[in-house]
């Protein structure tokens, strides 16, 4: 599996069922969600813009951007239980070879900041995506069962990497156009 291959497998809408566990609040939490994902321009504008507010030039090589949105359920809104939430975000690969590279995003997972991540594939098609963040590090996995199930995990730890705060594990199924 390579960057190409994983975008282009993960293009389209996906119905996903998460649970997750906090250990910092000891609160278990289910979510369901609509992700939409979609490939968008490499010469975009938006994408320009991410590239300039990182740490790679204008002659980086990108490959397969993309952009996911969503809207999210979780039976853990202190406030409003019926609350929907949701966002979106653009994500530009930049490979360092087939196996591996780094992602620029709009919006990060653990922190509503922009972030650059490190990825890499297993031998088995893994996408693993690790995040540091001031407050955090991220890691996530992602391996598809079919082309039309895949599954999602996440660990999120202090900055220090010395205690998890948080896991989850989400199933996602791609809606089939009739």
């Amino acid at each position: 599996m390579n960057i190409e291959q994983f975008v282009a497998q993960s293009i389209g809408e996906w119905r996903s069922m998460r649970s997750g566990h906090s250990l910092a609040f000891q609160q278990f939490e289910d979510v369901l969600s609509e992700i939409s994902i979609t490939a968008i321009n490499q010469t975009a504008g938006s994408i320009a813009d991410l590239i300039e507010k990182s740490r790679f030039s204008s002659d980086s090589k990108i490959q397969s951007p993309f952009k996911m949105e969503w809207s999210a359920e979780s039976d853990w809104e202190p406030d409003d239980p019926s609350e929907v939430s949701s966002g979106s975000c653009i994500i530009v690969p930049i490979p360092n070879d087939n196996h591996s590279g780094h992602l620029l995003r709009s919006m990060g997972y653990a922190e509503s900041v922009p972030a650059e991540s490190e990825y890499r594939f297993l031998e088995d098609g893994t996408f693993i995506l690790t995040t540091q963040y001031d407050q955090s590090i991220a890691e996530e996995r992602i391996w598809f069962l079919s082309d039309n199930l895949r599954c999602r995990s996440s660990v999120l730890k202090t900055s220090a990497g010395s205690g998890i705060l948080q896991t989850s594990f989400a199933s996602e199924v791609k809606r089939i156009s009739a």
